[in-house]
């Protein structure tokens, strides 16, 4: 007997910014006439959670029943959108949120999508293929008839959301990595002519100030990758604190291993080495540049210094010769 499971919708990851002032961002959705964390999950600021109705001119000329879909925010610049139409997002990350951004990059946002659906027959969730299946069946059998049904039905948002936010975090780590990709891809592209030249036993054609851009470029990847955000992490900071014990972790490792996040770091620290030899090599010639000018200058000095002496030599000898010939 086939389950009767809900429509496939999408889930979609944005990264806009290296990082956002998540204090920011709450004062500019409150102004908005947002509600901040509806289900309590007491997740802020390591995440703010919005909902969001879908109002849409297209839902309505189907004649659909209102919906409300979720958006959730994370410090690493992410948010994510759980069945929200694109016009609302675009606006929403591209013009309201960006105040809060800092370091934003709204002409090249990295997006990511997947599937989800749905199950009302499940009380665990899991990721089948490219999409994410929502268990949703009611965790309060045992409660009186009573108070069962409105239980089940605060029991159940607030589960959903807790495994949603869990999907996310995954989803979002996913997402700010694939803009380190591009990043760095851009880096590898702007010196790949150095290998070449050195091949051919050439003089490297680059100023100081390209080989101290070169430097700090690469510096800055390698911080926001093992640094200043848990993309390298096991277990980001939001499951520590999360105060329900639901095995949120495993979600999260879900999306890792479906998106193959760890095998993508491992790839991205290989190619930053790669690079680091590369920026090694302008740094040396920088520093024999140097040395070979400091060389030079002191030849000049040392040059001057005997044309000094010379000179007072030559004066002396004369000042001696003039009473000779007196």
């Amino acid at each position: 007997m086939a389950r009767n499971l809900g429509a496939h919708r999408t889930v979609t990851a944005y990264c806009v910014a290296e990082q956002y002032d998540i204090s920011n961002v709450a004062r500019i959705l409150k102004s908005a006439g947002y509600h901040l964390d509806p289900h309590e999950t007491g997740l802020y600021p390591q995440v703010i959670h919005i909902e969001v109705p879908d109002n849409s001119p297209s839902r309505r000329t189907e004649g659909a029943s209102p919906s409300t879909g979720d958006v959730f925010i994370f410090p690493s610049g992410t948010v994510v959108a759980w069945d929200v139409p694109e016009s609302t997002m675009s606006f929403l990350v591209g013009r309201s949120l960006l105040p809060a951004a800092q370091h934003p990059h709204p002409d090249q946002i990295e997006e990511e999508d997947l599937e989800y659906t749905e199950d009302p027959h499940r009380d665990v969730s899991a990721i089948k293929g490219d999409t994410i299946v929502l268990g949703t069946k009611s965790q309060s059998a045992d409660l009186s008839p009573s108070t069962k049904s409105f239980t089940d039905t605060d029991t159940r948002n607030i589960d959903t959301v807790l495994t949603k936010i869990a999907f996310s975090s995954g989803l979002a780590r996913s997402t700010k990595l694939a803009v380190l990709e591009t990043l760095l891809a851009s880096y590898l592209n702007s010196t790949s002519s150095i290998p070449r030249l050195l091949s051919l036993g050439g003089r490297l054609p680059f100023t100081r100030p390209f080989i101290l851009q070169k430097t700090g470029q690469l510096l800055s990847l390698r911080a926001q990758l093992n640094l200043y955000s848990e993309l390298t992490d096991s277990l980001p900071d939001l499951f520590w604190d999360s105060p329900h014990e639901k095995g949120l972790e495993g979600y999260y490792d879900m999306v890792g291993k479906a998106l193959d996040t760890h095998v993508r770091i491992k790839v991205l620290n290989e190619k930053m080495d790669y690079a680091q030899e590369i920026a090694s090599v302008l740094r040396q010639q920088l520093s024999e540049r140097h040395g070979v000018r400091l060389e030079w200058i002191i030849i000049l000095l040392i040059t001057v210094e005997v044309g000094f002496a010379v000179r007072q030599e030559i004066k002396e000898w004369r000042e001696r010769q003039a009473p000779v010939c007196a």
